[in-house]
């Protein structure tokens, strides 16, 4: 069943939570909801539910307007941050519960039960209390009490915020694998952006209310359509300069920017990934920056280098795989020069071009 949302607009008060918002998440789809607090995201996800009312705007399931209808109605299953789990009942009825409030058979309950005891890998554990179980057993318990009755839709918000790292890690990898298994249309919030990337179909960057970017992981990674979105997407360096004829000038670098070929200058911002600056002890071909190092982390699956270009006041980023790290035998201390292989350019009201 596929979620279409058309022309959402939410205020609270003077506060526009949602203006003019329009998505799609196709059946069988598992969609993330990526931005920063107060993008709007859960509301979003909470008007979808119908937990609450838009201002303006059409909620669709399939071709079914259910703009209207209550929670109820809908038979929407939905995951919270905080599991909302009933301390004083057992996993066994926590999970019954939405069945028993709808009058199931006895024998329906059961047989419900067991199975997704069994989907969400906790069989054993159905007379234990949530004080009994770990966080992350805990949040599978809301996510099997949410399919009990089962939903048309799943919504998740922020469903692995409140546990550690390891365990989030852990939990991201299941839940792609359960919805592999049930390919229930799955819309959750987050503001992490690897958790997004790892676990969902389609991406949908938000921010003051409105989507900055929608497609695929690599699609909104590879190719961020705005400033924001390029920024929000983990850590990057960022230049300022100008274009003309055709070239991009941020201090000492000079790239190629054929998007641009008027002589007119025009101010510009460009953005790297640390991962895409090169390090040489000498030049690097006809536009490089001479930088010096002052800090590196070797730490984990890259060494994590930060330099310091004193003729602009630019401090820089740089990420090396081990391999190349060893093999430069940078310090301290040392001159370096510093290239991008790939820069992103941005100038007011014109398309970016990657370079």
């Amino acid at each position: 069943m596929s979620i279409v949302v058309k022309n959402l607009t939410k205020h609270f008060g003077n506060f526009t939570a949602l203006n003019d918002v329009s998505l799609e998440a196709p059946s069988g789809s598992l969609l993330a909801l990526l931005g920063p607090s107060g993008s709007g995201k859960t509301t979003l996800l909470r008007i979808i539910a119908g937990l609450e009312g838009a201002d303006r705007g059409l909620v669709l399931y399939q071709d079914e307007d259910v703009t209207h209808q209550s929670p109820k109605d809908r038979q929407v299953g939905f995951v919270f941050q905080h599991y909302a789990l009933f301390r004083h009942m057992s996993v066994y009825e926590n999970i019954a519960f939405g069945m028993r409030v709808r009058r199931k058979p006895q024998a329906e309950v059961d047989a419900r039960v067991r199975e997704l005891l069994h989907l969400v890998r906790l069989e054993g554990l159905g007379q234990r209390y949530p004080s009994q179980l770990s966080g992350g057993q805990r949040q599978r318990v809301a996510l099997a009490r949410a399919l009990a009755v089962q939903p048309r839709i799943l919504l998740l918000d922020e469903p692995f915020g409140a546990l550690d790292a390891k365990v989030r890690q852990e939990l991201r990898q299941w839940l792609r694998q359960l919805h592999d298994e049930i390919h229930l249309t799955t819309v959750f919030v987050t503001h992490d952006q690897e958790e997004a990337f790892e676990v969902a179909d389609r991406v949908v960057v938000m921010r003051a209310g409105h989507i900055e970017q929608s497609g695929t992981p690599q699609e909104v990674f590879d190719h961020p359509a705005t400033p924001f979105v390029m920024d929000f997407l983990g850590n990057v360096n960022v230049f300022h300069g100008r274009v003309e004829n055709g070239m991009a000038m941020l201090g000492a670098l000079n790239v190629a920017y054929p998007e641009y070929p008027h002589a007119e200058s025009r101010q510009a911002t460009a953005y790297v990934r640390p991962h895409e600056l090169d390090i040489e002890h000498t030049p690097i071909g006809t536009s490089s920056l001479e930088v010096r190092v002052t800090q590196i982390n070797p730490a984990g699956s890259v060494a994590k280098v930060r330099v310091f270009s004193e003729e602009f006041g630019l401090a820089l980023n740089v990420d090396l795989n081990l391999e190349r790290y060893a093999q430069l035998r940078i310090k301290t201390g040392d001159r370096v020069f510093v290239a991008p292989r790939n820069v992103r350019v941005f100038m007011p009201e014109a398309p970016d071009y990657v370079i």
